[in-house]
């Protein structure tokens, strides 16, 4: 789809390539004349490059047009759910060979009795020990038998391992012994993808610590290989511009930094929607949204508060009960198995599921007509008259109806003895009830009133839903933005360089040097400049921020405190305890004033400040929208109203700021459609959002 003329001048356009489950998107910001283009096309998991070179030829841009390309991507991630990465080997201290077996003594479920723990990326077999031991404080207590060492790696060779971890006791105290470790395996294994964890986390925990690092190196070679492929293939279409990679963050890296950290990027696409939302939210004065988004095969909610994206130090990858701990900054989003090719299939004694297993892009859910015979959350919505056939993808993608009959008819509605359209319904029921999870997972269990909140929903498929899952969980404003179903490659051009840091620093704020702790931010921040001064882009400008992670003295888990710098030049003890206490109370619903408090790590991010996009306006018009913004009528399924219901289609392209619309209704655009349902009230706003106000929440 092309929303500006062609022919754009070299060197002025920033691309951001966004790649999903089943679809990869493309934005492209034309810097000096400040116009946007959108592409959209069909993943390519077997060639994910041709799937982007399919959304360029889609928005009618060149690469060789661009100076700076901007990517995200689910190969990180997937390659780590799929259990589909290298034959790793993992070098760690002698006498902790099965740390990362162990684990922690986590029991999250205490009543199941079919409870299992995670499972190790790396067996025990090629888990090996190194002669060497440091102490808490860096101190060698043993030296390193390098010869030894030497004698080990060797071993590795005919064994065709790809990639080699290195978890040493107390590196991110003293990396040294690490540091050595790597040069040998380097000399002794060349071409193969070695990682050490004192380059990924400077944090105590060496659970965590293993793991990060043994998933940096199960992912690795495929990630590396794939940008590697994706650089040469940007070289030969002529681009000569820099090539970012989105972190967990939301923030810019060099390519060459990604195909070495390659576990920063594991939620660089649904951390780009993150940051659009934070535009979003700057352009409209909120302070407190939830960002959703829902594609392909997932969904995914974040939460913008008090006008800055949650963050958190950690994340689990791949469900509580059995996920693998990742230790790096990132931005807290919370993911369900759920979006349009998310398969319904019947479970033990006829229980009708939805997900996790996805039809994804190839063949994709049945009505897709390249395969596919699987009923899925997009044949649904189709047999219930939300998705029209000839108008999906702005007529690009005709779809076929027959199919999605077919296939929900024969799996769930004929074994179940339903109806179709109660079959239908039911699976977006229970497709609702498992998204609404993801959005109460970054709220209420962050102490958060979900009420409160205004939900920014995007994605191709999400503004479908939005209104469902409002009303499931208690959310009286909805908010759908402008192209939701390129909002993730669209956020991307609003992400900023951005370097995180952090460092273990055990003290008690009572008696704390402010002199030392003020040594360890300064070091941290001037790695971060130098690492900005260093890039192939010059920013507008850069900001420093400080965060500590603090606790009462005797417990065990620490919560992260946003601390304004001007603190630690003040020496501003009681200060600094009240940001936690209140950090604490919002966390876990009560603090103690009275109770001494911690440090337990320090954290710096410096941040490069890219120029944005404009933001987009829409002219004024009246409260009733234009007569040519009604596209046709069409019978629309509604479970409250008992049935079929005639629904009016606006044309999205065609409201004007102050147009009104109450539903039922669908507005549909070139890659998404928005439902209201009855009862609700829609707003047109000057920057072309879809302001909607919840009809349980207005009755």
């Amino acid at each position: 789809m092309s929303l500006t003329p062609a022919g754009t001048p070299a060197g002025r356009l920033r691309i951001a390539v966004d790649i999903g489950g089943t679809f990869t998107d493309l934005a492209a910001f034309d810097e000096e004349a400040g116009e946007l283009r959108f592409g959209k096309a069909l993943s390519t998991h077997h060639a994910l490059v041709e799937g982007i070179e399919h959304t360029v030829d889609a928005a009618g841009v060149a690469l060789r047009d661009a100076q700076l390309f901007l990517h995200g991507s689910t190969i990180a991630i997937n390659t780590l759910l799929e259990r589909s990465g290298a034959r790793t080997a993992l070098l760690v201290t002698e006498g902790f060979r099965d740390i990362y077996e162990i684990g922690r003594v986590n029991r999250p479920d205490a009543y199941n009795l079919y409870f299992r723990k995670h499972v190790p990326l790396v067996p025990r077999s090629w888990r090996h020990e190194v002669q060497e031991r440091l102490l808490a404080s860096g101190a060698v207590h043993k030296r390193l038998e390098e010869e030894a060492l030497r004698s080990l790696v060797r071993s590795l060779r005919p064994q065709g391992v790809e990639a080699v971890a290195i978890l040493l006791l107390h590196a991110y105290r003293n990396p040294a012994h690490e540091m050595r470790v790597r040069q040998i395996v380097e000399e002794e294994l060349p071409g193969v993808f070695v990682t050490a964890s004192h380059e990924l986390s400077q944090e105590y925990r060496e659970f965590e610590r293993v793991s990060t690092v043994a998933a940096n190196a199960y992912i690795g070679p495929r990630v590396a290989n794939y940008l590697g492929e994706l650089s040469e293939h940007l070289d030969r279409r002529g681009f000569g511009g820099a090539f970012y990679v989105v972190q967990s963050t939301g923030g810019l890296y060099p390519v060459q930094h990604a195909r070495r950290d390659c576990v920063r990027m594991l939620e660089s696409g649904p951390a780009a929607g993150v940051i659009g939302t934070q535009a979003i939210c700057e352009q409209l004065g909120l302070k407190d949204a939830i960002a959703f988004d829902m594609g392909g095969t997932t969904a995914k909610a974040g939460v913008i508060h008090d006008g800055r994206p949650l963050t958190t130090g950690s994340a689990l990858i791949g469900g509580y009960d059995q996920a693998l701990p990742i230790q790096i900054p990132m931005t807290d989003i919370f993911e369900v198995g759920t979006g349009g090719g998310s398969i319904a299939r019947l479970g033990q004694g006829n229980s009708l599921r939805v997900g996790p297993q996805s039809a994804g892009s190839d063949p994709g859910p049945a009505c897709y007509g390249r395969g596919g015979t699987e009923p899925t959350v997009t044949d649904a919505n189709l047999l219930l008259g939300r998705l029209d056939a000839g108008h999906f993808l702005g007529g690009e993608m005709r779809l076929d109806i027959a199919a999605a009959e077919r296939a929900l008819r024969e799996k769930v509605a004929g074994p179940l003895g339903m109806e179709l359209m109660q079959a239908a319904e039911g699976i977006l029921r229970i497709a609702v009830t498992s998204m609404s999870y993801a959005v109460k997972a970054v709220t209420t269990e962050r102490g958060l009133d979900v009420g409160s909140f205004v939900m920014v929903v995007y994605g191709g498929a999400g503004p479908l839903h939005a209104s469902a899952i409002a009303r499931e969980i208690g959310i009286r404003q909805v908010l759908v933005p402008y192209s939701p179903g390129y909002f993730s490659a669209y956020g991307m051009l609003f992400s900023d360089l951005r370097y995180d840091y952090v460092r273990s620093c055990f003290r008690r704020l009572a008696t704390a040097d402010f002199a030392e702790i003020e040594g360890l931010y300064a070091a941290m921040e001037g790695e971060g400049m130098a690492a900005i001064e260093g890039s192939a882009v010059r920013p507008e400008g850069v900001t420093l921020e400080r965060a500590a992670d603090m606790r009462y003295v005797g417990q065990e888990h620490a919560v992260t405190v946003e601390l304004p710098r001007e603190l630690f030049a003040a020496q501003d003890r009681e200060a600094i305890k009240r940001h936690f206490d209140a950090q604490h109370a919002v966390r876990y619903g009560t603090s103690a004033p009275g109770e001494p408090a911690e440090l337990v790590s320090l954290r710096a991010t410096v941040t490069g400040l890219m120029r944005k996009p404009p933001r987009h306006s829409v002219p004024e018009g009246g409260a009733a929208p234009p007569t040519d913004a009604l596209g046709r009528r069409k019978p629309v399924y509604f479970h409250d109203a008992g049935g079929l219901v005639e629904t009016p289609v606006w044309r999205r392209a065609a409201l004007r700021a102050g147009n009104r619309i109450e539903g039922p209704a669908l507005i549909e655009e070139h890659a998404s459609t928005t439902l209201l349902q009855p009862g609700d009230r829609l707003e047109v706003d000057a920057a072309g959002n879809l302001r909607i106000a919840i009809g349980s929440a207005t009755r």
